[in-house]
């Protein structure tokens, strides 16, 4: 992988080369407006701090998957080209604020991050896939609800599943609420309480009661949680690690 973006990759941004890194705090991006943290393009220069999500910064012909948009001839833009007209993400429910994916033949709209979300991954030592899908049999492990648009992860026994958005908009309170800051989280009950603001009715205080098939599952939840934020944000903070390292251990 290059470790420097050429100038004129980046219209927006033409002053300086972006370089490449893993940013060691959260970030909205320049770009698509969006929350994020991970790998990303940031120019070196401390007064500038112009940040962009890899897929904000290379652009690429076509989205990386369309096997939910077969029809579909999708195009970069910097900003809506509609103009004023609100455009929603068909992949996280979200509204668009900057850089998108627009089909020319029909109405969608992508984030270039969400563009490139993996269809398919496996949960660890079993035989559990985690798969992208539009239709949803299960609830979400945030809202509760088996209807939001968008799209979700489920897993392939259907006994776990999160709406692209609902992490989203998870990350983003948790972030609000300083959930990702070392110095906050200092002892197990605030750890818990963290991340229970990711699945609410299903993480609770860990205790010495619990029975192994009960700390089994809150662990195979925990699991499916940290492997959602790395799908979707690129990799967990060192916070979170340490959050999803309390129910592991």
């Amino acid at each position: 992988m290059p470790t420097l973006l050429k100038i004129h990759v980046i219209d927006g941004h033409p002053q300086h080369e972006l370089v490449w890194k893993k940013s060691q705090v959260p970030f909205i991006c320049d770009g698509c407006k969006e929350f994020g943290f991970g790998v990303c393009y940031q120019c070196p220069h401390k007064k500038c701090n112009y940040i962009l999500h890899e897929q904000c910064a290379i652009r690429r012909p076509s989205p990386p998957f369309q096997q939910f948009f077969p029809k579909c001839n999708f195009q970069f833009h910097k900003e809506n080209p509609l103009g004023s007209t609100t455009r929603v993400c068909d992949i996280c429910a979200l509204d668009i604020q900057g850089f998108l994916y627009q089909c020319t033949r029909e109405d969608h709209d992508l984030h270039p991050h969400c563009a490139s979300l993996p269809p398919v991954f496996s949960l660890p030592d079993s035989n559990t896939e985690i798969y992208l899908r539009k239709e949803i049999k299960s609830r979400c492990l945030k809202c509760q609800s088996k209807k939001r648009s968008g799209l979700s992860y489920v897993s392939s026994d259907g006994k776990l599943c999160y709406h692209v958005a609902c992490l989203k908009e998870a990350c983003l309170e948790s972030w609000k609420k300083g959930y990702f800051q070392l110095d906050v989280i200092s002892d197990d009950e605030n750890k818990c309480l963290a991340l229970q603001n990711l699945a609410p009715k299903h993480v609770v205080l860990r205790s010495k009661d619990q029975s192994s098939k009960a700390r089994k599952g809150i662990k195979r939840v925990i699991i499916f949680l940290k492997l959602l934020v790395s799908a979707i944000f690129g990799e967990p903070l060192t916070l979170l690690s340490t959050l999803f390292q309390f129910y592991e251990n």
